[in-house]
């Protein structure tokens, strides 16, 4: 039974963008960048991730133009680094992608209940998590291109509120509203540099998972890199614009102490200024809705890394079997649901709060591998391409060498401010990282394991899906594969 490929490039840019959640990147992290970063300087951070991104890209597009396959990182980290090191990397993306499914429902759940309440309708969180955690599943469930519909319509509307604002901010100011002051370098490497950085690259997680669609996606050599492509400039732009006119509306000497004050409130209080309270509103139902469909994104991600370790079966094997009717990875995404819902299930039992307990741990920890994975991804088109012909002196070398030591630099800085990002000073939480330590090295460990204890089974890890009995790819024929 086979993944149905029903996705086009415009549809995996919507699955891609609205895992970022736009809205919610701007209402959660900018002023934090803003307060605690390097203030008016925020906007270059922002240009400087996507153009570190952006080399990343050049390689990780590379690779999908070659490999065709639901395992991103996985099947990458094999062709490049080798199968041990690629299980390790398959079982740290499962606790990465399903731990930022889990905070973004914790999120969505809080926000929800409180702005909610906020025009009379008081129901818990819990509540709120639950009906969101509902409609992910039914939708998971289901072939691709109908989250592809939904998100399509979510993002589209989170998008224009903040074009709004931008526009109103632009249309009273005029050339001030984007002050130049953001890209001087006085501002830009003012101190906070490094946790604004950190900020910004948090804020593009999700971009890299066009290549899970793949299998999913017409034409997927050409759609899957166009889309990461264009993926990274739509949000590049987005967020730095926005955050550039955030700037000239407060004013660069004012923005640092005008966002401590506020955080989560300031988005909506230029709203309020600039548009009117009926635009603030709309705002803070998109809030909900953007953080809806980064769960939902994030939701089939995870699942889909589910499915292609159970289909090679590095993780139970009835994680990889296809719906007969919707050819949709229907029992991992029932198994990712499930994950969700005993998580949220145990925090609210404990009485522990949604955002600042399980939100900021689960999204940090799920950052932090993310990002590691992004890197060990750059290393891998390095090691793929290093001996092959069609070596290219940029796409397969220097950019993804850019993007390494821009990703590196990353990841250290997020295990740095580990305690920043988790907002807490527990133990507990803050040695979260070491889960993602335990999962790697153990993953080596089982994948040496494979190697001499099932080597038929080790042969065909990150195989062509053609190779596969699980999927069948209808245009194999179309789009042969150079890589053998």
């Amino acid at each position: 039974m086979a993944l149905r490929r029903t996705l086009t490039t415009p549809k995996v840019v919507f699955l891609v963008v609205a895992a970022a959640a736009p809205l919610a990147a701007m209402v959660g992290t900018v002023p934090l960048a803003f307060a605690i970063g390097n203030g008016a300087g925020v906007p270059a951070t922002f240009v400087f991730a996507g153009l570190t991104l952006l080399c990343f890209s050049a390689g990780y597009a590379a690779m999908s133009s070659r490999i065709v396959n639901t395992g991103g990182f996985y099947t990458y980290m094999a062709r490049g680094l080798g199968r041990p090191p690629a299980v390790a990397g398959g079982l740290v993306a499962v606790i990465a992608y399903n731990a930022v499914t889990v905070g973004l429902a914790g999120a969505f759940g809080y926000f929800a209940h409180l702005i909610a309440s906020a025009h009379g309708l008081n129901l818990p969180w819990e509540v709120w998590t639950g009906a969101a955690v509902l409609v992910m599943a039914v939708t998971g469930y289901r072939q691709i291109d109908i989250s592809a519909r939904l998100l399509s319509v979510l993002m589209i509307g989170e998008v224009a509120v903040l074009a709004l604002l931008d526009g109103a901010i632009v249309a009273r100011h005029g050339i001030h509203a984007l002050p130049a002051a953001s890209f001087q370098p006085g501002h830009v490497m003012a101190s906070g540099f490094g946790v604004a950085l950190m900020f910004a690259f948090i804020s593009f997680i999700g971009f890299e998972s066009a290549a899970l669609y793949g299998e999913e996606t017409r034409n997927p050599r050409r759609a899957v890199p166009l889309a990461t492509y264009a993926s990274v400039i739509l949000i590049a732009g987005f967020y730095g614009l926005t955050s550039w006119a955030a700037v000239g509306a407060i004013g660069p000497d004012r923005v640092t102490k005008t966002a401590g004050d506020a955080l989560g409130d300031l988005f909506f209080q230029l709203s309020d200024s600039y548009l009117g309270s009926w635009a603030t509103v709309t705002m803070q139902v998109l809030l909900c809705t953007s953080l809806f469909a980064a769960t939902l994104a994030l939701h089939n991600a995870a699942n889909r890394y589910m499915f292609v370790l159970g289909r090679e079966r590095v993780l139970p094997a009835t994680l990889g079997t296809v719906h007969p009717r919707y050819h949709s990875p229907h029992r991992a995404s029932v198994a990712q649901t499930v994950l969700t819902v005993v998580v949220c299930a145990l925090f609210a039992i404990a009485r522990l709060d949604p955002y600042t307990s399980l939100a900021t741990s689960m999204l940090a920890l799920g950052t932090l591998g993310i990002v590691l994975l992004q890197a060990s991804a750059a290393a891998s088109v390095l090691a793929f391409f290093r001996n092959r012909p069609d070596r290219h002196w940029w796409r397969t070398v220097l950019g993804p060498l850019l993007g390494l030591a821009g990703l590196v630099t990353a990841t250290v800085l997020l295990v740095q401010n580990f305690s920043l990002v988790t907002g807490t000073d527990s133990a507990v939480v803050n040695a979260l990282p070491w889960l993602i330590v335990v999962a790697a090295i153990g993953g080596v460990g089982y994948g040496l394991w494979i190697r001499s204890a099932r080597p038929e089974r080790y042969a065909g890890l990150a195989a062509e899906p053609a190779r596969q009995s699980a999927v069948i790819d209808l245009d194999l024929e179309k789009f042969p594969d150079p890589v053998h």
